[in-house]
């Protein structure tokens, strides 16, 4: 049979990995060195491969993280209090599976978005579904939502993720209707999926960024007791970077 037809006819079959490795294979002057088992292996691997390419970028697309962190990039060198077995444990992502939580609380600048955002991306590399939320612009998305019609809708696609990393909370007090939808999300999560939330307001100060009692006792109780935390301390990242950058550039001259 004639190459360029096998080619078309493994593109047509949807089978585009093994269509680029029989390329390779048939410009290789060493492949004949290859037993014919051999040789399709290498075509189901690279089709293997592709696919599992295909569903990562498909499910970064979906959550939609704001930071291009990875953790393997993630700096435990500067003294930000982290404490590494823990995020040894994080990185693993066996507590997703169990459906626990993580509290990631710090000042301003010091990587929590970025650490949130790298355990997002390593869940999406591990075949899990994430999906990424600042606070406050979910708070907006959900009050349209529910003048449209699209509320319930909503709710039911934020309890399907595996993790759902809630990004900024408790920049502001929590108004009725923002309390009623944080239970509501929590409530469809609890002990099914996994949440992560970052905070520059410390755990102990949730129930006045929360507002009401009686909700703040309903939500924590969901939120708090079966999550991980990792309270972060030091200076801003941004600061230390800007400073180094004076430095390298006071060198230079």
């Amino acid at each position: 049979m004639l190459a360029h037809p096998t080619h078309e006819r493994l593109i047509a079959l949807g089978l585009p990995g093994m269509a680029k490795a029989f390329e390779d294979q048939r410009r290789s002057p060493d492949i004949a060195a290859l037993s014919f088992e051999e040789r399709i292996g290498l075509m189901v691997d690279r089709e293997a491969a592709e696919r599992d390419t295909k569903r990562l970028a498909t499910r970064l697309k979906f959550a939609a993280l704001r930071q291009n962190a990875v953790v393997e990039d993630v700096d435990l060198r500067t003294p930000r209090g982290i404490d590494r077995a823990l995020f040894q444990k994080l990185v693993a992502g066996d507590w997703i599976d169990r459906a626990e939580g993580l509290l990631i609380t710090g000042p301003t600048g010091v990587g929590k978005s970025w650490i949130a955002c790298a355990l997002g991306h390593k869940a999406c590399r591990d075949g899990r579904s994430v999906l990424y939320h600042r606070a406050p612009r979910l708070f907006e998305a959900l009050a349209l939502a529910r003048g449209d019609g699209r509320y319930g809708r909503m709710l039911k696609a934020l309890a399907r993720v595996q993790l759902l990393i809630l990004d900024d909370w408790g920049l502001s007090v929590l108004t009725e209707p923002e309390q009623r939808d944080v239970l509501e999300i929590l409530e469809d999560r609890h002990q099914r999926a996994s949440t992560i939330v970052t905070s520059q307001v410390p755990v102990e100060q949730w129930c006045e960024v929360i507002g009401n009692p009686t909700l703040a006792d309903a939500i924590l109780d969901r939120l708090v007791h079966n999550a991980h935390r990792l309270p972060m301390t030091g200076e801003s990242m941004r600061k230390l970077a800007a400073r180094k950058r004076v430095l390298d550039d006071a060198s230079k001259a």
